[in-house]
């Protein structure tokens, strides 16, 4: 539960800084530097766990640092390609989650875990694909 509210105040505190113009030099370094710490403290806090939860949660931080890295790209130079690359991260970052939480299971029910994590990945490569079109 930790994990997830600390993942939710790292891209809350993304998304704060989207509803203002584009960010100064400063601001972006700021921000940057930032990510790096609350990636650091997330990582740490994955130390204190054991077996797949570790590996979910390292995931977890991973995932979430290099959508905030992406979403701070986008704040600083705005553009169709750095809202791609945004949309990409969190496909990426959900699939890897998702794909580490289907290790706990076994049989039968992790081939259906899989296989949903990779339905949800397609469908979020299409959507990014259909970005492009855009």
């Amino acid at each position: 539960m930790k994990k997830h509210l600390l993942a939710l105040a790292i891209v809350s505190t993304c998304f704060m800084g989207a509803q203002a113009s584009a960010l100064t030099k400063d601001e972006y370094n700021v921000a940057k530097e930032k990510i790096s710490a609350d990636y650091k403290v997330a990582k740490a806090q994955c130390d204190t766990m054991k077996d797949n939860a570790k590996d979910v949660c390292e995931k977890q931080a991973s995932g979430t640092e290099k959508v905030a890295k992406a979403d701070l790209e986008q704040q600083y130079k705005p553009s169709a390609s750095h809202a791609r690359k945004v949309a990409e991260e969190k496909v990426a970052m959900n699939y890897e989650v998702a794909k580490e939480k289907c290790d706990d299971q076994s049989g039968a029910a992790k081939d259906a875990c899989v296989k949903q994590a990779k339905a949800e990945e397609a469908k979020g490569k299409a959507d990014i694909k259909a970005m492009k079109k855009m």
